[in-house]
């Protein structure tokens, strides 16, 4: 009895545990068999025997043994932003006769082991990352462990994988541009987490915009978010209780920026005529704001059909260069901005 549990729901990490190794070598001796020693090698067999690993992680040979299955990784399944995205990839995966599956990673410890033995068993045979942030290991030197991958929206250039994305940087400047030319000149920034790659290069195109104009930054200006409604709302309240607030505000998401605007108007400011706002993506919900959101327009369906197409020129055994491929973004001018000089007129 003992020993039928034991074979019962076996992990790669139970197989690691018994071997004496590291997961990483596990997958290595089944995946690679020629990269190990022959002593690594057997021990490593021995421990699948002995645990009852899953034999279906021993297939070898993924073009006779398909899947016909793809996993998309999403930083959070909540935020609407996606959605467009994933259609994308669906629309060209149902063409082909793939199915889709979502992991969700905004919990990643718990979808760690999960997505692993996905992975492990050959039950996918391909991966697109909608986000630069996964719960398993994407080093460059572990990626041929891993089925073929390739990244949608995020920008990583260290991961060294097939890309699709916008010129994050130049959207940022020409937004926070718009918000010059309209004569503004305390333009606050809401941005997005630290370690995200689009968000560094949205917060540069933000600052070299404002020194292009020779505006001095002032990191009080500056507040971070996670791209969701109540991050915009507080930084907001943040924004306005500084001794001179800003008079018009960047958005790094649409959601913060529509958080942003709901607070603003709790605390009896109008948009735009006390404060201009742009948010960022062109989410559905920015046109069904009051004032509708003006903001940057991903291509969000392309991006996530072109990145299918990628996928599916790697699992046909074609070669597919790593790096970026820019798709053009759309400054959207709505309701939420105005020219600075609009509250003088108004008064």
């Amino acid at each position: 009895m003992e020993q039928n549990q034991e074979m019962t729901g076996a992990t790669m990490k139970d197989v690691a545990e018994k071997a004496g190794v590291s997961t990483a070598t596990v997958s290595r001796a089944l995946m690679h068999p020629e990269k190990v020693s022959a002593a690594t090698r057997q021990k490593v067999e021995e421990a699948v025997v002995a645990v009852g690993y899953s034999p279906h992680s021993m297939a070898r040979n993924t073009k006779h043994n398909e899947s016909k299955t793809i996993l998309v990784i999403v930083p959070d399944i909540c935020d609407p932003f996606f959605s467009e995205m994933i259609r994308g990839i669906e629309v060209v995966a149902a063409s082909q006769r793939y199915l889709v599956l979502i992991g969700d990673c905004a919990h990643q410890n718990r979808q760690e082991q999960s997505f692993l033995n996905l992975m492990m068993a050959r039950q996918i045979d391909g991966m697109v990352l909608l986000g630069s942030q996964v719960p398993f290991d994407t080093s460059r030197e572990e990626q041929y462990n891993l089925p073929p991958m390739v990244m949608a929206n995020e920008f990583a250039p260290e991961l060294e994988l097939p890309t699709v994305h916008i010129d994050n940087l130049t959207a940022a400047f020409e937004a926070v541009n718009h918000l010059l030319k309209l004569g503004h000149r305390r333009i606050a920034c809401i941005s997005g987490p630290h370690d995200l790659p689009l968000c560094q290069y949205r917060l540069q195109g933000y600052i070299q915009a404002l020194r292009r104009s020779g505006i001095t930054l002032d990191q009080h200006y500056i507040v971070r978010g996670d791209f969701t409604f109540e991050a915009g709302s507080q930084a907001m309240k943040q924004l306005m209780a500084l001794p001179h607030p800003p008079d018009a505000l960047f958005c790094h998401s649409d959601i913060m920026a529509l958080g942003a605007m709901s607070q603003a108007k709790n605390m009896g400011l109008r948009i735009p005529q006390d404060l201009s706002l742009i948010g960022f993506d062109d989410i559905e919900l920015s046109r069904y704001s009051d004032p509708q959101l003006t903001t940057v327009a991903q291509p969000r369906f392309d991006i996530g059909r072109e990145a299918m197409n990628l996928l599916l020129e790697q699992l046909q055994g074609k070669t597919v260069n790593s790096g970026s491929r820019l798709l053009d973004f759309e400054l959207k001018i709505r309701g939420s901005t105005a020219p600075s000089s609009l509250r003088e007129k108004i008064r």
